[in-house]
């Protein structure tokens, strides 16, 4: 097994934890790296891991349920320190030989606990403080060499520890805002109990990436799916540091982008970073194959297999190309793998080129695939890109076509765009624009009757959708001021023809999505 000092960052197991990604946030907001597996990892693969310190996260089940996540009880002899939250510390004091039981009190939301003071995980937390709890199960007998280091009204166990081992086990979830003192108590665990050091940055990752893609692709050439958004542009810029001409980035113009997003994708690329860049011009092919579908996802299918026959034709005709790239983000790799081990069934498609790689017999490579959204960003400042690239709104794969409810034509898309611009460049000039996670336009196949002019009208209808978010698993409405709404009205119904009435959405995700469709 490694020694102490060959260890490095935070392993997370997650056991179906709604916080997971939280979690792993959290240790990286410290400058650790952190990394998730499912339950299903094994020991040796932990000691070729070698982390500093293991997180046994929360889950929706009981340790009891049939088919209830477990881990190899082989983790706890491994002398690596060790944190079990909510499940994870039940899941600690089942294998370990506790007793565990129902609670006749179920514990949600804050919940009062009291710590004991001298133990390291609670260094410089209150005695008595708030905690947020959220469990039905609770610790009726400590495994043997335990002791209770916490408890609550309801809990008598709260938390534990064995100081033999370094195992810890807390009810409660420092991870979430709502813990007075979590954030602090998280930080102990990794510089006082696991020793860790604040070395995970974006210069670090920019200097062991560069050297991995350079061992990875040799002298061969790689092909890029680019978007234009944050994610291919830094996956670009990354790769270009490396493989300069032998990096070829392909822009598949849909019909389906923002206003001038063609020609700035063009400028940028070609002029300012002056990467080796493709642009294929298949907005009749894609608008064709829409022509009469209305369902949500019947379009996006077909945008999918329209997208990879365009990129596939263009994409044969690059000699010397064994990979493909793409932005791949950690939290699309925590996405797809379940808690239980195996493929989740809920996986998600995350790219429009996923069938690619096995189809055209190209190797791939995922530069970002270690990052969050928010680092990916950073990553793209300390290579130099401007703040209105790096701070670009996500973009949805399908485009515009699921900001069209119902069928996708050219005439509404140009309606939508022209009122698009107008929302983002108001957001930009009110200063509104880089305080939500997204602002856009969508169009409404809804007419109403209006006056203009003295003349009636019977147009359509444009939906302003804006949210506020983290990561966009879950969103808020933005609370836009109704002045600067007032105006993007205004200036969308006197400027796009078409458009007599605009609405404003005020829908939360969950239980609505932030696109409409």
């Amino acid at each position: 097994m490694a020694q102490k000092h060959e260890r490095e960052g935070i392993l997370v197991i997650d056991f179906g934890s709604q916080y997971v990604q939280l979690i792993a946030r959290r240790i990286r907001e410290n400058r650790v790296h952190s990394v998730v597996e499912p339950p299903s990892i094994t020991v040796n693969k932990i000691k070729k891991i070698a982390p500093r310190g293991i997180i046994f996260s929360g889950g929706p089940l009981s340790v009891y349920d049939k088919g209830a996540p477990a881990f190899d009880k082989g983790v706890l002899d491994l002398g690596i320190p060790i944190l079990g939250i909510c499940y994870g510390m039940q899941l600690i004091g089942k294998l370990a030989g506790g007793g565990i039981r129902k609670s006749g009190k179920r514990e949600y939301g804050r919940t009062v606990a009291r710590f004991e003071r001298r133990n390291p995980l609670f260094d410089g937390i209150a005695p008595k403080s708030v905690t947020w709890m959220s469990h039905r199960d609770k610790v009726e007998r400590l495994p043997e060499g335990f002791r209770t280091i916490a408890r609550s009204e309801n809990t008598p166990c709260a938390a534990f520890f064995n100081p033999e081992k370094d195992i810890y086990g807390v009810q409660f979830h420092p991870e979430v805002v709502h813990t007075a003192g979590g954030e602090k108590m998280l930080e102990n665990f990794l510089f006082k109990v696991c020793g860790c050091k604040r070395t995970w940055t974006m210069r670090s990752f920019i200097e062991k990436k560069v050297s991995d893609i350079r061992e990875r692709v040799g002298d061969r050439d790689v092909i890029l799916g680019l978007s234009g958004g944050v994610d291919s542009t830094v996956c670009a810029v990354l790769l270009n540091k490396v493989l300069g001409k032998r990096l070829h980035c392909i822009f598949v113009n849909n019909g389906l982008l923002r206003q001038g997003e063609v020609e700035r994708v063009e400028q940028l690329f070609k002029k300012n970073i002056k990467l080796g860049l493709k642009v294929v011009d298949a907005e009749e092919r894609f608008l064709e194959a829409l022509k009469g579908v209305t369902d949500p996802e019947k379009k996006r299918k077909i945008i999918g297999r329209t997208f990879i026959k365009v990129f596939e034709e263009n994409a044969r005709k690059i000699k010397n190309a064994a990979f493909l790239a793409q932005g791949t983000l950690y939290p699309d790799v925590i996405e797809s793998q379940s808690f239980f081990g195996g493929p989740s069934e809920t996986i998600k498609s995350h790219h429009n080129v996923g069938g690619l790689p096995r189809k055209m017999g190209f190797k791939l490579v995922e530069p970002l695939r270690d990052l969050f959204k928010d680092e990916v960003r950073k990553v793209g400042a300390e290579l130099g890109l401007p703040k209105e690239l790096t701070e670009r709104q996500p973009f949805p794969g399908p485009g515009l076509a699921v900001r069209v409810v119902g069928e996708v034509t050219k005439e509404r898309l140009e309606m939508l765009r022209a009122a698009d611009w107008i929302i983002i460049d108001v957001a930009k000039k009110k200063n509104i624009y880089y305080k939500t996670w997204q602002i856009f336009g969508v169009f409404l196949p809804v007419k109403s009757v209006g006056v203009m002019g003295d003349r009636r009208t019977y147009e359509n209808t444009i939906a302003i959708r804006a949210v506020t978010s983290v990561d966009g698993m879950t969103a808020d409405w933005a609370r836009i001021p109704y002045e600067v709404l007032g105006e993007m009205s205004n200036r969308i119904i006197n400027q796009v023809e078409g458009i007599n009435r605009v609405v404003f959405d005020i829908s939360s995700k969950p239980p609505g999505t932030i696109e409409w469709e």
